[in-house]
């Protein structure tokens, strides 16, 4: 995973720091499922190296601090709810561990939004974590991460699918 994915360049990432804030804590989440590192170390790098600062000459966008802390320790204290939802709709023969590192990263947080925060509409979260999914891959996996998302949305938030009158 290359860490210039929320540089000034990509232009995608400046709408807003909450967008930023998403975008780090997946590559945060990432860090943390591949290096074994926790969530205080984890964040501290992020805030004191990362996050808003110059690295080899790319300036990283400014975050929201506590949407990105928000994310990454809900992600971690619900894991044990969330990937079991994300297991569930996956096929019979596709383990959670079968999955890329990134997209896990993205679907667990995606999913603890759509689960915990009733005060974003449904669409949003489901947009932005499918805009992540496309700033690390070119294939199938952002179609992926709008299939699943939407469906766990159907589950967490019924009112998503209630016609609009």
């Amino acid at each position: 995973m290359t860490l210039a994915k929320n540089t000034i360049r990509t232009s995608r990432w400046q709408a807003n720091k909450r967008s930023v804030a998403r975008l780090s804590a997946v590559q945060a989440l990432y860090q943390m499922d591949i290096a074994g590192t926790g969530v205080v170390e984890t964040v501290t790098e992020y805030e004191i190296f990362r996050l808003g600062k110059d690295i080899d000459g790319d300036q990283y966008l400014p975050v929201d601090p506590q949407w990105f802390r928000a994310i990454i320790a809900g992600v971690v204290a619900e894991q044990k709810t969330l990937d079991p939802m994300i297991r569930q709709i996956l096929p019979d023969t596709w383990p959670l561990s079968r999955l890329d590192s990134t997209l896990r990263a993205i679907l667990r947080a995606g999913v603890w939004e759509l689960k915990k925060r009733r005060d974003i509409p449904t669409p949003v979260i489901v947009s932005e974590y499918v805009d992540i999914a496309k700033a690390f891959f070119e294939e199938d996996e952002p179609k992926l991460v709008n299939a699943l998302l939407d469906r766990l949305a159907k589950n967490l938030r019924p009112v998503y699918n209630k016609p609009q009158m």
